[in-house]
């Protein structure tokens, strides 16, 4: 019968029990990189004029290679011009191909602020004008670590010194006649490197009491976990070069003659 009603008919509703797999869900594969995590925006813990601090900067993919030439003379130039101001003092450094190690000292979280940002306004402004270009040059906040011992200072200059090798392990025979790294604080090339000496003992004297011990694991005691005597050779060629580095010579004799021995 045309126009007759009809009854209604329930609609059933689904409704799942649990949440799932998410719909095009992205999975890394292991040819795609790590992506690196920011630095979070916390309030900085505070800073004793005691202890150094050992800070991490990464800089933006677009921006050249830091261990050129035409980089690194611009970024020696704003380490010399700011590595004292503000209470805050740059001790020791490392220029890696797109991040800085720096070790600094300072008398308080502000002045470490402060000289952070007057030393990366230096280094981003001459970058831009060697690319010639504007804009953002690093990636993130700095990442500082404060070093409250002697032990961890002796491993934060063993890391931030030798960090070459890390990055550029295939470097290692280029440094064997003179095992320092041109583009940090130990370079050789007639004239002063632009840092300060430390102040603090921490920097100065007291991470000399673990130096040996750094040097001793750096070593590799235990040689039986090296799979090949590449990576013998290359670990000796680490150890070799911190210890030429940060002169052993001042150590105590007996770790020197324990080092030597196992050498």
């Amino acid at each position: 019968m045309a126009g007759a009603k009809t009854k209604p008919k329930q609609m059933q509703l689904h409704l799942p029990t649990w949440g799932g797999r998410r719909k095009h869900k992205r999975r890394r594969g292991k040819s795609a990189p790590r992506k690196l995590r920011k630095v979070p925006h916390r309030k900085r813990p505070a800073l004793a004029p005691r202890y150094p601090v050992h800070v991490t900067w990464r800089l933006l993919p677009h921006v050249w290679n830091l261990r050129s030439r035409r980089c690194f003379v611009p970024i020696s130039r704003c380490f010399s011009r700011g590595r004292d101001r503000f209470g805050f003092r740059l001790c020791h450094f490392s220029v890696q191909g797109n991040h800085l190690h720096l070790v600094v000292e300072a008398d308080d979280e502000k002045a470490l602020a402060r000289g952070m940002q007057g030393l990366g306004v230096r280094i981003a402004k001459a970058l831009n004008r060697v690319m010639g270009r504007r804009g953002t040059v690093f990636a993130d906040h700095y990442h500082a670590r404060i070093l409250r011992s002697p032990k961890q200072v002796a491993n934060a200059l063993a890391y931030v010194l030798m960090n070459f090798l890390h990055h550029f392990p295939g470097e290692a025979s280029r440094y064997t006649e003179e095992p320092r790294d041109r583009f940090s604080s130990t370079w050789r090339e007639g004239v002063d490197p632009p840092v300060l000496p430390a102040s603090t003992w921490l920097l100065s004297v007291g991470w000399r009491t673990r130096a040996s011990a750094t040097l001793l694991a750096l070593a590799g005691l235990n040689s039986k976990r090296y799979k090949d005597n590449h990576e013998m050779d290359l670990v000796r060629g680490r150890t070799a070069h911190f210890a030429a580095v940060l002169r052993p010579q001042q150590m105590a004799r007996n770790h020197e003659s324990d080092f030597h021995r196992c050498l």
